[in-house]
């Protein structure tokens, strides 16, 4: 019993985070926790030296404090919360619902597009779905609007801003897996695109086969009274535009680093609340509480992480799956990468993405990485990037699937009490659906991740 015990010490640990993670305890202080207890027993057990514990200070120390990427985090998360209370939504969404007010669904559509766009400035799901519920939801409910249609197309836009760069979640992924953020930022935009093609496609085929879901807007709601001046335009359109091409374009130009754009982009967020007349001591105030304990929680679960990770190592975790792979019949690249595509997307029910990020990217990426998957992926650095962005399509679904996604919680805390949680999670279904088929489009046709870090100059 004692032999068996010290060969799946591992597997013990594994199985202890994901089931005390259901008892609700925070994800920061349990992987620390579940680290120094296992290496604790691996001593007992004569598996585990005791001088190793050394070693994590300086893993730390490199891995979180003194690593250029996670810089950009703290930055990107200001810029985006500043940018909640900077107005620029409000003046998009007008502008958007005046170019497709004669569209089936054409409301539902510029609310997408908001999300689509709201996403390259923000890259935080939090911000960016109460946002949209703030701003579009009582005029989707006020013209009539089917609730569940509204509720769906508002929590689906939203999470957008984790897989669109600048997305807090690349910069994580990135650093976990040891891939440029440019690559990843660069690999992401194609595919976000297409998730928020499909979704308009979606939307406009729905709303035309069934008008009732969608009315045309009329009257004051519907901007009939007002015309689609240029001055309008460049008021709405042109401050973000200017901010997602200093952000993302001096990265992809490679005038700036990430963490530099960071700041620039933060900076930037700060200059169109004061063109917006949203400034103030109070309003920075409140931007720099949240943006601090965003970035607290976010690199205490990092230093968790790094203790946990190099526990389950140097107990032979990474055997140990592989084995279990194996011993599954799973030998090739693509059956594995199926396997672990559906895990991640059954364990999104009920995790969030950081906490699936740092169960699944230290255990499968490194086995992953040295499989095999045809003539277009030859070499790590591609199959890295590719499972990384697939992966991230993939994680999307966790802010939208019951019983724990995190958009539903803040939509549910957003809207009037008319709307149900039985009609958020109607609404919500069909966008998962989306999300899947852009997945497996993803995965069938690596192009679509790999075109333009190849033509930026990120990968070979």
């Amino acid at each position: 019993m004692i032999d068996w015990l010290i060969d799946h010490l591992a597997v013990i640990m594994f199985v202890a985070l994901v089931f005390i993670m259901f008892l609700g305890y925070p994800v920061a202080f349990l992987l620390g926790a579940i680290g120094i207890g296992f290496g604790v027993l691996g001593i007992i057990f004569d598996v585990f030296n005791a001088t190793q514990f050394a070693n994590l200070l300086p893993r730390i120390y490199g891995q979180a404090m003194q690593n250029q990427v996670l810089v950009a985090i703290p930055m990107f998360v200001f810029m985006g919360t500043m940018l909640e209370k900077s107005g620029v939504a409000e003046d998009l969404l007008k502008i958007l619902q005046l170019m497709l007010r004669r569209v089936p669904g054409g409301l539902a559509i510029a609310v997408t597009l908001l999300g689509t766009i709201m996403a390259a400035t923000t890259g935080i799901v939090g911000a960016s779905v109460i946002m949209l519920t703030l701003i579009a939801l009582p005029v989707m409910l006020q013209t009539g609007y089917d609730k569940a249609l509204s509720v769906g197309t508002i929590a689906s836009a939203g999470t957008l801003g984790i897989l669109i760069p600048p997305s807090i979640m690349l910069v994580i992924m990135g650093d976990l897996m040891g891939i440029p953020v440019g690559t990843l930022f660069t690999g992401a935009i194609l595919p976000g695109l297409l998730l928020s093609v499909l979704y308009v496609i979606y939307i406009a085929c729905v709303c035309f086969f069934k008008p009732s879901l969608a009315p045309r807007l009329t009257g004051p709601l519907g901007a009939n009274d007002e015309r689609l001046t240029l001055p309008l335009i460049v008021k709405g359109f042109v401050p973000p535009a200017l901010l997602i091409t200093l952000v993302l374009g001096s990265i992809f130009a490679g005038w700036a680093t990430p963490t530099e754009a960071s700041g620039v982009g933060g900076l930037g967020a700060i200059l169109l609340a004061i063109g917006n007349r949203r400034f103030s001591m109070k309003v920075l105030r409140e931007v720099m509480t949240s943006s601090a304990l965003t970035n607290a929680m976010v690199f205490f679960i990092v230093f968790g992480a790094t203790l946990f990770s190099y526990v389950f190592r140097a107990l032979g975790g990474d055997d140990v799956v592989a084995d279990l792979l194996k011993a599954m019949g799973l030998d090739t690249g693509w059956e594995v990468m199926i396997f672990v595509q559906l895990l991640v997307f059954f364990m999104g029910f009920f995790f969030d993405w950081i906490e699936i990020c740092l169960i699944v990217l230290p255990i499968f990426a490194p086995i992953i990485a040295k499989l095999d998957f045809g003539t277009m992926l030859q070499s790590k650095e591609l199959i890295l990037a590719w499972f990384a962005i697939t992966l991230s399509v993939n994680m999307q679904t966790a802010f939208l699937t019951p019983p724990f996604g995190f958009a539903l919680f803040y939509m549910k805390g957003t809207v009037p009490p008319s709307v149900t949680m039985m009609d958020i999670y109607r609404g919500i279904t069909p966008f998962v659906m989306v999300q899947l088929v852009a997945l497996a489009l993803c995965l069938l046709f690596p192009e679509l991740v790999l075109y333009l870090p190849r033509e930026f100059g990120f990968l070979d």
